[in-house]
């Protein structure tokens, strides 16, 4: 996801709440609508070093793609490393070449995490091939493949997955959002997750597909309705014990009265931005621009 362009000379104060929060997930897009790869590397690059780049993260990158991702950056020198999220999509062997290549080109790229899907049957052996694969300095993050609606035993499964990699030392990760109405998971589900992240692992989680600032409710286009940015960010400090709220974190999902939520999250001492943060470091959110002036009318920038 990018915000809009601006003088890297003027940028806007972004609150810790929201720092680096954003990622650039433009190339994960399928190839028919997915822009190419030099409109992507150029527009991250402007809305990083623009007025609202302190919102931005990592590019998103999936490994098929680092080649020419490496080639745009070379051609558009940035003036800094460009943040990294590798994603794999050619099978665990490619990951040693492919950081090799990112760790080589030290002046462009700054590796970050390294992201793949699990399989059906993920246990710990996997796991460990997959901790092999990553250096100490970055962080795999493991998505398990999340279940058809209605499947409750694939549900525990899915459950089980996430404690087994939480609890390995990866980060665990949820699809929010996605071309199809079976990308969106049930707010149920996502409150599941996060109860198994987070009680199972000493990191944090990920969550990738956000389209929205704040939760919209189902209609017939998304019959399952769109999940907010900011309803994640309060259920984690619900369930972190650091909100003043006294409402349950599902309710927070659930919840699509923005003020009530910037509100909210606006009364957070800075420990507990810190350790939110710790617990969400970065969200990868739909290639949209920024809905800036919805932040903007909630107070959340200042």
């Amino acid at each position: 996801m990018t915000v809009p362009s601006g003088s890297s000379a003027d940028p806007w104060p972004i609150r810790p709440l929201l720092a680096a929060l954003v990622d650039d997930t433009s190339l994960l897009q399928p190839r028919t609508v997915a822009p190419g790869v030099d409109a992507v590397v150029s527009r991250y690059l402007a809305a990083r070093d623009g007025h609202y780049g302190g919102l931005v993260g990592r590019l998103v990158c999936p490994a098929s793609q680092l080649p020419a991702v490496v080639t745009e950056l070379a051609r558009s020198a940035p003036s800094r490393p460009a943040e990294l999220a590798l994603v794999v999509d050619t099978g665990l062997g490619a990951v040693p070449k492919a950081l090799s290549t990112v760790f080589s080109r030290s002046s462009l790229l700054t590796p970050s995490t390294v992201e793949c899907a699990a399989p059906p049957d993920v246990d710990g052996i996997w796991l460990e091939r997959v901790s092999e694969f990553v250096p100490d300095e970055v962080t795999p993050v493991v998505e398990p493949r999340r279940p058809v609606e209605g499947d409750a035993d694939g549900t525990l499964a899915w459950l089980a997955a996430v404690r087994k990699v939480a609890e390995h030392g990866c980060t665990p990760k949820i699809r929010l959002g996605g071309p199809r109405a079976s990308d969106v998971p049930e707010i149920v589900d996502v409150h599941k997750f996060l109860l198994a992240g987070l009680e199972s692992g000493t990191g944090g989680i990920s969550a990738q597909g956000i389209d929205r600032i704040v939760r919209e409710d189902p209609s017939a286009s998304t019959p399952r309705g769109r999940h907010g940015l900011l309803n994640l960010i309060a259920a984690v400090a619900r369930m972190t014990g650091v909100s003043a709220s006294p409402d349950p974190a599902e309710d927070a999902l659930a919840c699509t009265d923005g003020e009530k939520l910037a509100r909210e999250l606006d009364e957070l001492p800075e420990a507990a931005v810190e350790q939110v943060r710790t617990v969400l470091p970065r969200c990868g959110v739909d290639p949209e621009p920024v809905p800036i002036a919805d932040l903007v009318a909630l107070g959340l920038l200042d």
